[in-house]
């Protein structure tokens, strides 16, 4: 299952160098693992996106809250189970074949 961990800025928000390369330490440590399938900053507003696979929606929970901008609290986030529509499931079966 993919999950989608949304990050928003809190008011604790502030650019730290040392809090950014631990984040990217993390995402590094799931694409290792085979979990990240991809992330990235916003650019037309303030957070960003970060989605992984994982067994369940508490693993994803605690995937999200090892995350150091969490951890850290200059980033929320909310968390989303994603379904991925694709030509190999015939868009989640609605597709004509």
């Amino acid at each position: 299952m993919c999950y989608v961990i949304l990050l928003s800025p809190t008011p604790q928000d502030r650019r730290d160098m040392n809090i950014i390369r631990a984040h990217v330490k993390h995402l590094q440590e799931l694409e290792r693992s085979g979990q990240l399938v991809m992330c990235g900053p916003f650019s037309d507003s303030p957070g960003g996106m970060v989605i992984i696979c994982a067994d369940s929606r508490e693993e994803a929970e605690q995937i999200a809250q090892r995350d150091p901008y969490i951890l850290t609290g200059i980033r929320s986030y909310e968390l989303r189970t994603w379904g991925l529509s694709h030509a190999g499931n015939r868009h989640m079966g609605i597709a004509e074949e």
